[in-house]
């Protein structure tokens, strides 16, 4: 358990013992104006009421400790929300190395599927891998968190087998959206650059059996149409050599748009071209209008406000003493008048409710509406800009925090300063042509923010990111290096804590993922079968 303020807490014994020591002094005056006026009645008052200073020292100090907002225990929260199915497949073959796009195709579709996992927060995803073959990383899950996290570790590594099988990535996409008994649309999300080494007719067959199951096809263009090399590099990011195929000459590899575009026209489907800055919002925004069907997500809340039982207690307490003295009524009558307050003090606002029901959105309005009306303003501007930025708004994000970071108190300050910087740092990732103006805006932010919490590891590192992501200066002549480009899998947030629950499969996706791996086996085997006749020859690994 905790409580919302220390200082209250330590202060509720003193204010324990002053309570009963004023109600102690005040018996003892009513003891002896009644013995100056009778001594017997005197030594009557004397035998009674000798508990009263004790309970009303007890029920003091039971309100004490609820003023002080103690707050512990677990709940259980279910989310009602209309949810898509879509899996993400990412192509991970040595062609996605190549870097005639920053930071390379692999690091900008990990950093464009990381913003869409955002953006379609609370639906339902999945996560599918491929190279030579194809291999389901996360079955469709509410859990953005996990499929984020695989997200990270892509690398075509992960592939026992080199190359690239556009067609096995589709055919398993087909079988993980088919297992689903959702009655939402089905979107298969496809990030490669089109270098496939299977034929154009087995993409096109498998892209008419996506059309056929009725499910919506998006292929994700990723790399330039000219010919470039791929880059082999250390653990340190420094080159060791260019990829060589069986005879040794350097490979180059292009964005084969016309593979693309047919397998989109077999599936009746859409290409998100690799030329456009912001592809996740694309793909958000083609997504926007498809069918979703409703879901129930529980989650649990930690630390609920308890402050109700010690104020229970209390009253309890002046209750029982009400009953055997009814001087003590008065008393209570006083408390119970305080009690709305306390009670108010530590019921969640509108807004909290809204973060707590899964509506950042709603949440700041509600945190709007208590700014306007002069409720904690700076506070409420805070929570609403955070609010706003969870929910993707950064126009209004950035107007309520640039109204809280004008407070005085250097903590609220500091947060502002910060989440002011990581709204500018995002709104740089996604309008390049103010790219430099944003990431300048967010470094100064961030060095402020450093001023007055020094120690701050999260500012540091977005302030980092920051520097990184500004342009290089001009050469000088001297031929020094470049600085290292930005690192696009990083993503800046605001401080935030989610409750990530591990889920299991059903029976039905199990069953599902068993299939597919045995339909992978089969091909596998097949072209192995091949390799040994001598009908393929050389393969290609990228």
């Amino acid at each position: 358990m905790i409580f919302d303020s220390t200082w209250l807490l330590v202060l509720a014994p003193l204010v324990m013992v002053l309570g009963g020591g004023l109600a102690w002094w005040a018996r003892r005056r009513r003891i002896d104006a009644t013995t100056a006026w009778s001594p017997t009645l005197g030594a009557a008052a004397a035998r009674a009421d000798r508990s009263t200073p004790w309970l009303l020292g007890a029920a003091i100090l039971c309100t004490a400790v609820a003023v002080a907002g103690p707050r512990g225990g677990r709940t259980t929260v279910q989310t009602e929300a209309r949810a898509l199915s879509l899996v993400i497949s990412t192509d991970i073959s040595r062609s996605m190395l190549a870097e005639d796009v920053e930071p390379s195709r692999l690091g900008r579709a990990k950093r464009e599927a990381r913003r869409l996992v955002q953006d379609l927060d609370g639906d339902r995803l999945g996560l599918i891998a491929f190279a030579g073959r194809s291999y389901i990383l996360t079955p469709l899950t509410v859990d953005g968190g996990a499929v984020s996290l695989y997200l990270e570790g892509l690398d075509p590594d992960l592939a026992s087998e080199g190359g690239t099988d556009l067609a096995a990535t589709l055919n398993q996409g087909l079988d993980l959206l088919e297992a689903s008994t959702e009655i939402s649309d089905r979107v298969l999300v496809v990030f490669t650059d089109g270098e496939t080494h299977d034929s154009l007719s087995s993409v096109e067959e498998a892209a008419a059996a996506i059309k056929k199951a009725g499910i919506r096809l998006i292929l994700v263009g990723e790399g330039t149409p000219e010919p470039v090399k791929i880059p082999i590099r250390d653990a340190a990011g420094r080159l060791l050599e260019y990829k060589l195929d069986q005879d040794g000459q350097v490979v180059e590899t292009s964005l084969r748009e016309a593979v693309l575009q047919a397998a989109a026209e077999a599936a009746g489907g859409t290409v998100v071209p690799a030329s456009l800055s912001d592809q996740a919002g694309a793909v958000r925004e083609l997504v926007a209008a498809f069918k979703r069907s409703p879901s129930t997500e529980s989650r649990a809340a930690d630390l609920r406000p308890m402050g109700w039982v010690p104020l229970l207690l209390g009253a309890v307490i002046l209750l029982a003493q009400t009953l055997f003295r009814r001087g003590a009524s008065l008393l209570l009558l006083a408390l119970l008048l305080g009690a709305p307050a306390v009670v108010n003090a530590q019921r969640p606002s509108d807004g909290e409710r809204a973060l707590s029901s899964g509506d950042p959105a709603g949440a700041a309005g509600a945190f709007l509406r208590d700014a306007r009306e002069g409720v904690r303003r700076d506070t409420a501007f805070y929570n609403a800009g955070t609010a706003a930025l969870r929910a993707g708004d950064l126009q209004v994000a950035r107007r309520a925090l640039l109204e809280a970071a004008k407070t005085t108190n250097p903590a609220l300050r500091y947060r502002a300063l910060y989440n002011l910087g990581v709204v500018n740092l995002l709104a740089a990732q996604a309008d390049s042509s103010l790219r430099d103006t944003l990431v300048g805006e967010a470094a100064s932010l961030l060095r402020e923010a450093l001023l007055l919490e020094p120690g701050s590891a999260r500012a540091k590192w977005n302030l980092e990111l920051a520097e990184r992501m500004r342009p290089p200066p001009p050469p000088s002549g001297g031929g020094g290096q470049q600085p290292p480009p930005p690192q696009g899998g990083q993503q800046p947030k605001p401080p935030d804590q989610s409750d990530q629950k591990n889920r299991g499969l059903t029976r039905e996706q199990a069953e599902q993922i068993l299939n597919s791996v045995e339909r992978e086996e089969r091909a596998t085997r097949n072209r192995q079968l091949d390799r040994l006749s001598g009908g393929m020859g050389g393969a290609k690994d990228w």
